[in-house]
């Protein structure tokens, strides 16, 4: 074979080996029955921009309104989790979300971990943009502590399942079962501790959702969707989290990953990570120790 052939097929058995999603050997969605939204929410606001179908939760955003659904329970841990499935075409400012908060029972000083994600042009990639707020930190003088990633699929063509999971020990992100961020409880300042709700909604979040907000929600492409299934609420109430077992990430039922898992951690990290918190030079980390 000649050297240049044999170097070629080289690279493209490499490339295609680092982007080929490894296993994360367990799979912590299984242990989860799945719910109907029924079961499990109610509608919050907009409801005329919310209907069910074969199913699944249809959401969209015209320019008269956005909409959003809220578990009817609050959390103190657990494993919540759903299908998504998002629009394609032109997109930019648009977000579709699945996150936690306490913002109703606690404004201006509220937690949040949140799964957004960012709507784009039809010549690039959507954003999962990955947040944590604690204790007012998303109110006022904002401190977020994003991650930001490209999917190694098209979030647009099926359903795939995004999940956070929450303990007294960590915040475990996972998209299909794959660890995309672990963010563990350094202390008890940064690591949200009280109740909060489940939550979805979509939304026109032009002024920064795309590029900074270079691109904006045109209504010409209205409506927007977001749908939701195969809805996972394994979670320990706020009524019982004192006899509650808060759920685990890992096959051995302690905190953390196992290594199988921390390597697809990584192997997402190393290939589909765009953007760091605490990476970027221009963020005052005396706000965010925890880097």
């Amino acid at each position: 074979m000649a050297p240049l052939l044999y170097l070629a097929l080289l690279f493209m058995i490499s490339s295609t080996i680092s982007h080929a999603q490894p296993s994360p050997g367990y799979y912590p969605s299984s242990e989860i029955n799945p719910i109907s939204f029924g079961q499990g929410f109610r509608n919050l606001w907009g409801p005329q921009h919310q209907r069910q179908e074969q199913g699944s939760l249809a959401i969209w955003l015209d320019s008269t309104s956005g909409s959003g659904f809220k578990s009817l329970h609050p959390y103190q841990s657990g494993y919540f989790g759903a299908a998504i499935k998002l629009q394609s075409g032109y997109t930019a400012g648009v977000i579709t979300s699945f996150y936690l908060s306490n913002n109703e029972d606690h404004p201006g000083n509220h937690d949040e971990i949140d799964i957004e994600f960012l709507g784009t042009t039809p010549d690039k990639p959507y954003t999962l943009q990955t947040n944590v707020y604690v204790r007012g930190s998303g109110d006022g003088n904002i401190i977020g502590r994003e991650i930001k990633f490209h999917l190694w699929f098209d979030p647009t063509r099926d359903f795939h399942n995004y999940a956070i999971l929450w303990n007294p020990s960590e915040i475990i992100f996972l998209v299909d079962d794959v660890p995309v961020r672990r963010y563990p409880r350094k202390s008890d300042a940064t690591f949200p501790l009280r109740p909060m709700y489940v939550y979805g909604s979509i939304w026109d979040a032009s002024t920064w959702a795309t590029e900074d907000g270079k691109y904006k929600a045109d209504y010409q492409y209205q409506p927007f969707f977001g749908w939701y299934t195969n809805f996972k609420l394994g979670g320990c109430t706020a009524d019982e989290a004192g006899s509650c077992r808060p759920p685990s990430a890992s096959p051995s039922g302690s905190t953390g990953l196992s290594p199988q898992q921390s390597a697809a951690m990584e192997w997402v990290r190393s290939n589909y990570m765009v953007y760091n918190y605490c990476q970027d030079p221009k963020r005052d980390h005396t706000f965010t120790p925890e880097c």
